[in-house]
């Protein structure tokens, strides 16, 4: 059954609740009560246009059973940022990350490094919660500001979920778009060159101001306060080579992070000297370290299991209201009219990123943005004679990287819990407007190259 409504009336409705939850964001309170908002108001509508509330919970069940690894990840997340601060994992890449780094370029060789360990780790925000939270700390002393350094930092995760062949939202749109890696890998290229030579390019400048006139002795005490509060080791950077070895031989994420948390545990009761119970109120509630510096004390803080809370309700209040909208039929609606109206190639590819991109700002994730544009529109690349790798290609560069832009948006609210950060690294998230702009530039060559406008679909 599908929802029998007026495209306009559809479109109040998507305007709707997206002001709910952007209320929430303006207002600074919980994103629950705009999902839940949303969710209310579309039930209701639903419910007076038809449709049983029997129904409308079958539809928000189904979507929630579908993604219950995605809780247990965000959970563990929470708990292995804990225990590898706990561990001194994070305080020893730190440590000598001072020590190597601090000649660089950091803006640039953070993005550039994060970019190459995010394509062997398959996952964004397992990237920003691992090696990212290094990176910013060692960042903090050499006196880079957090959301320039955690711009860069987003901006290369979100390579994973653009390019790695381990990636699940890669896999995800391989099948649903139904080609092979290589050809998407060939077709990304096109776009993937220019967007990471221009994203460099602008790092480069913003961390130009950073790399001179550091102060040598501040950097000592901060690593002599890491020894204070921690035994620090080389060896301990085998963990995290640890993760970025199994992600890269295609073991799944939640796997190569439980290695990760068990191995941390471990490392904290032998190196450390921390104690079962210690340790276990570190998972629940977070762990906050104790250095003779309070720069690194301020840095060095996790939030554990609790903290993860509110974020699990939240993508689940999300996960609810995008199965009611797709479940009703209205996301299929809106895509139906804008797919029946495009006759070109140039206005197909602009039409996907612009479809793709709705759809994660709407569903607060990118899996509808992949598998519904995906589904609804490989049939319409094949009639325009348009190499479906190129659709998979727009949709990876559109809905998929645009992701953490969304204050709302899953992966923003993890990646803001995980560094204890607002949303204020978007500004720097370069990466993540350039990718579209480029794909936009692709669509409109393609719009008024000669010739390809002559190529229509003939309508029955």
């Amino acid at each position: 059954m599908k929802v029998d409504m007026k495209l306009g009336h559809t479109y109040a409705i998507f305007a709707a609740c997206i002001t709910l939850i952007a209320a929430c964001v303006m207002l600074n309170i919980s994103l629950i009560y705009g999902f839940v908002a949303g969710i209310l108001l579309c039930c209701s509508i639903f419910m007076y246009k038809g449709f049983k509330l029997s129904q409308l919970l079958t539809m928000m069940k189904k979507g929630l059973g579908e993604c219950k690894i995605l809780y247990a990840l965000i959970l563990l997340i929470g708990v292995t940022v804990s225990v590898w601060i706990a561990s001194g994992v994070v305080p020893s890449m730190i440590y000598y990350g001072f020590e190597y780094l601090k000649e660089m370029n950091f803006v640039l060789a953070a993005f550039l490094m994060i970019s190459i360990c995010s394509i062997f780790m398959g996952t964004a925000v397992g990237t920003v919660s691992t090696i990212g939270i290094a990176i910013l700390g060692i960042g903090a002393g050499l006196g880079i500001p957090t959301p320039v350094l955690l711009g860069a930092v987003v901006s290369g995760a979100f390579v994973a979920d653009k390019l790695s062949p381990i990636s699940g939202l890669i896999n995800l749109t391989i099948s649903t778009v139904n080609v092979d890696y290589k050809s998407i890998l060939k077709s990304m290229i096109i776009t993937l060159v220019p967007t990471m030579l221009i994203s460099s390019i602008v790092y480069y400048a913003l961390g130009v101001k950073y790399s001179t006139g550091l102060d040598l002795t501040k950097i000592l005490e901060l690593q002599n306060s890491l020894k204070e509060g921690f035994y620090i080791s080389p060896w301990l950077l085998l963990m995290p080579l640890l993760i970025v070895v199994m992600s890269s031989l295609g073991v799944k994420i939640i796997y190569s992070i439980l290695a990760g948390l068990s191995g941390g545990a471990v490392i904290t009761v032998i190196m450390q000297h921390l104690s079962i119970a210690e340790i276990s109120k570190a998972i629940m509630f977070g762990y906050h370290a104790s250095t003779p510096s309070q720069q690194l004390n301020d840095l060095l803080v996790s939030g554990g299991v609790v903290s993860m809370i509110e974020v699990v309700l939240i993508v689940m209040c999300a996960i609810s209201l995008s199965s009611l909208l797709e479940g009703t039929g209205l996301i299929e609606k809106i895509m139906s009219k804008v797919i029946n109206a495009t006759d070109n190639k140039g206005s197909l590819i602009l039409n996907t990123g612009i479809i793709s991109s709705t759809l994660t700002v709407v569903t607060c994730d990118q899996t509808m943005g992949i598998v519904l544009t995906g589904r609804l529109l490989r049939n319409k690349y094949d009639e325009l004679h348009l190499d479906r790798g190129i659709l998979a290609r727009t949709i990876s560069d559109t809905g998929t990287i645009i992701a953490p832009l969304m204050p709302w948006n899953i992966n923003a609210l993890i990646i803001s819990v995980i560094v204890g950060s607002s949303i204020s690294y978007q500004p720097y998230a370069v990466l993540c407007y350039i990718s579209p702009m480029i794909t936009l530039a692709v669509g409109l060559y393609y719009k008024y190259k000669k010739g390809e406008n002559s190529i229509k679909v003939v309508k029955q």
